[in-house]
């Protein structure tokens, strides 16, 4: 029987960094998965990469790769996190950067596509009207108070990803059990009817 042992060490933004510390070092996993984001969080990431496009993503999550790299890469553990927030791919560059101080090749992936704040316009003139579901408020009330829109991330694009050989993939808006889900898919072959596995992977991502 195939066991593949996944863990979460991130419940929010600026969580402790000592439970994933100590799986990395400690907890002979195959996967950990770490979760950042919120809906406020996202406004937040958001406004900081309108101010400077450097920003946008979990600082928090640089720190906890740079400080760990070695035992991460020795320790064989694949990463799947959506500290990405609304800029993967600066997040990206700054992972490679601590890989090549370090002078080790990893292959990192990004998924994006999510973030759809810039394009609010554009989806409105089409004909989407971003209706308040349980109003049915016009969004022309709120419209200039918005500061971030995001679609959900599909479990799939993540084991997409690790099929490629990504040893860390960053996501923009995934769910926190999508990032449990993604690597069950991947590593047991999961298709899009397996619905009862899929509920299981869901259940334990939430746990």
């Amino acid at each position: 029987m195939k066991i593949v042992k996944i863990a979460n060490g991130q419940g929010f933004w600026g969580d402790s960094v000592d439970a994933p510390k100590a799986l990395i070092e400690y907890g002979k996993i195959d996967y950990l998965t770490l979760d950042y984001l919120a809906e406020v969080t996202l406004s937040i990431m958001q406004r900081q990469k309108i101010k400077n496009n450097d920003k946008g993503y979990a600082s928090d999550f640089i720190d906890l790769i740079s400080e760990n790299f070695e035992l991460i890469v020795s320790n064989k553990i694949k990463i799947v996190t959506n500290a990405g927030g609304v800029n993967p791919e600066k997040c990206k560059e700054k992972i490679i950067d601590i890989a090549e101080k370090h002078k080790k090749s990893i292959k990192v992936a990004i998924i994006k596509g999510d973030d759809i704040f810039s394009k609010i316009e554009e989806f409105s003139k089409q004909g989407e009207k971003f209706s308040n579901l349980y109003s049915g408020n016009d969004f022309e009330l709120i419209k200039e108070n918005v500061y971030s829109a995001n679609v959900y991330i599909d479990s799939f694009s993540i084991a997409e990803a690790l099929s490629s050989g990504a040893d860390i993939v960053i996501c923009g808006r995934a769910s926190d059990p999508g990032l449990v889900v993604g690597p069950c898919i991947y590593e047991f072959g999961w298709s899009r009817d397996d619905f009862n596995k899929l509920a299981s992977a869901t259940v334990a991502g939430h746990i």
